[in-house]
């Protein structure tokens, strides 16, 4: 099971690339709110940015647990507070960052109040085609498991 895990993984992270725009989907006190993102994509993880005083930076503050959309994957995981983009550690997002939202980073990147946002992803799915037969493609990262289900 661990070894089909490590190998379809290796295919989904060739099929999500290193950046994207995505629509995320944060929730506190029974409001649930969404937008779209610029992501980089990571070693497995996913980081944007966002402003200390918007309502997506409040609502992760105060529940971790936030879920991505991009193309035909849906992604549910944890949201960390990493600092700011543009922190030496952080260097990785702010090149990345940069050369595939260039506008984005030029308007919002260097402002004091920006935060970066890292998403360590729980569970992975999409929706997939064999021929005409649709089907459900499930990647468990807490327990390391790979699944696909069949639609009826």
């Amino acid at each position: 099971m661990e070894s089909q895990f490590v190998k379809e993984t290796a295919k989904l992270w060739k099929k999500l690339k290193t950046h994207g725009t995505m629509a995320l989907a944060t929730c506190t006190d029974n409001r649930i709110t969404s937008r779209q993102m610029s992501v980089i994509v990571h070693d497995g993880k996913f980081y944007c940015q966002t402003d200390e005083t918007f309502l997506k930076y409040k609502q992760i503050t105060q529940n971790p647990n936030v879920a991505l959309c991009y193309k035909n994957f849906s992604i549910e995981g944890v949201c960390k507070i990493i600092g700011h983009p543009l922190d030496e550690e952080n260097s990785f997002f702010a090149d990345r960052f940069k050369k595939h939202f260039y506008l984005s980073y030029k308007l919002y990147t260097a402002r004091p109040t920006e935060k970066l946002l890292e998403i360590t992803p729980s569970l992975i799915y999409s929706w997939e085609y064999k021929l005409t037969s649709p089907y459900m493609e499930y990647f468990d990262f807490e327990n390391r498991l790979y699944r696909i289900e069949a639609m009826k």
